[in-house]
């Protein structure tokens, strides 16, 4: 089978699904306009493939996309710099593509807008950035997804590199505090003060471990490993933060789908369910994790696991050949206006929809991930003289 071919799978049948459904995403009814970093996670799928395919049609999908929010002065529509909300960083990490392929300065000006909001966002009293100002002293491990890789990608663009400490500070910080230490696996969040509703007090943690806060973690992880210079002194240990997180994170994978649950250690309680969102992002990062060199070959039997299961659990094709994914948690987080308690009960109480951007987003750089490799190892094969199984 030709690379070429092999790589016209999931990934870009997925691609085809949004662009056709979702020419513009903050159109939706469901978005109205907002400024959503799920539009980020989305549109980070679209520039691995555009980077790997070379296909310009990718490209103009995130500058039509963005440019509704990005004015000529560089102000973003519907960002508010004083809100603190580090989940307000995230699409930021499209701006630099924007930026180096177009040259229009807004791009440039739009990045460096949302990095003055990092220089004075709230911290807790070791340096770790608040979730949100309405959150205040607490670690999400969503957070470190929102805003470490764009932190990490301006110092490298446009500060000299200076003050990368700061960026893998947030990782260590967030091991540090959330990490359990009989399983491995981190919870939720956790409150500095110890005042929140959710938390133990004598811990400040939060009760249960979900699926996508550690899937929001370990995306985080590669995509810094990825950026972060080979000689940084912190980069050894968070190579080793990722192999112990993705270690933890294999005992629990559901040995029947090779997928995993909504609350990751509780499989067989009532009401638990198998997540698209949570896998399709531990799929991306054990396969970036490869890639990168970080996690050795013996990694491939955990992936070749997840992404089948990812396939078969997850995916359902309509008759005009679109792609829909199902089992996504809609939306989960803890405290609010909703006094969300952080339970087992709450987990599963959320909606559980189809095509919810934030599971299509992963599921997307997932299969550009995983069907890249593919490629490649198809390619050295043929090169060697060997035969190769495409149906994979």
């Amino acid at each position: 089978m030709e690379g070429k071919a092999l790589s016209e799978q999931w990934a870009v049948r997925t691609a085809a699904s949004i662009m056709e459904r979702m020419p513009r995403m903050h159109e939706d009814k469901s978005y109205k306009g907002k400024w959503s970093y799920d539009y980020g996670v989305v549109l980070k799928g679209f520039e691995l493939l555009w980077r790997q395919t070379g296909d310009r049609s990718y490209f103009r999908y995130i500058a039509d996309n963005l440019e509704f929010f990005v004015q000529a002065d560089g102000s973003i529509r519907g960002y508010r710099q004083d809100e603190y909300n580090i989940d307000h960083i995230n699409n930021g990490k499209l701006f630099f593509s924007l930026y180096q392929e177009t040259g229009d300065e807004k791009y440039r000006l739009a990045a460096g807008s949302l990095r003055e909001q990092l220089k004075t966002h709230p911290r807790t009293s070791e340096g770790a950035f608040w979730h949100k100002n309405i959150y205040p002293y607490q670690i999400w491990l969503d957070g470190l997804y929102m805003g470490a890789p764009f932190y990490l990608e301006y110092l490298l663009a446009f500060e000299q590199a200076e003050g990368l400490d700061d960026v893998t500070k947030q990782f260590i910080l967030c091991e540090k505090h959330t990490k359990d230490p009989v399983t491995g696996l981190l919870y939720h969040a956790w409150d500095e003060k110890r005042v929140q509703p959710w938390c133990n007090p004598q811990t400040g943690l939060s009760a249960n471990f979900w699926g996508r806060s550690m899937g929001w973690y370990v995306m985080a992880l590669v995509d810094v490993l990825e950026l972060l210079p080979l000689s940084h002194k912190y980069y050894p240990e968070l190579a080793r933060i990722l192999k112990d997180t993705l270690t933890a994170l294999e005992k629990v994978q559901d040995k029947q789908t090779g997928v995993w649950y909504q609350v990751l250690n509780l499989g067989g309680s009532k009401g638990n369910y198998l997540e698209a969102s949570a896998s399709g992002m531990i799929v991306y990062a054990i396969a970036k994790g490869i890639r990168l060199g970080v996690l050795d070959t013996g990694w491939n039997t955990v992936l070749d696991r997840a992404y089948a299961g990812l396939l078969a659990e997850f995916v359902l094709e309509t008759k005009e050949g679109w792609v829909n994914l199902n089992k996504n948690c809609q939306v989960a987080g803890l405290g609010g206006a909703d006094g969300r308690d952080g339970t087992y009960a709450y987990y599963i109480s959320e909606p559980i929809i189809t095509n919810d951007l934030k599971g299509l987003g992963a599921f997307l750089q997932a299969c550009t991930e995983v069907e890249h490799a593919r490629v490649r190892v198809h390619d050295e094969h043929a090169a060697a003289g060997g035969g190769y199984d495409a149906d994979v």
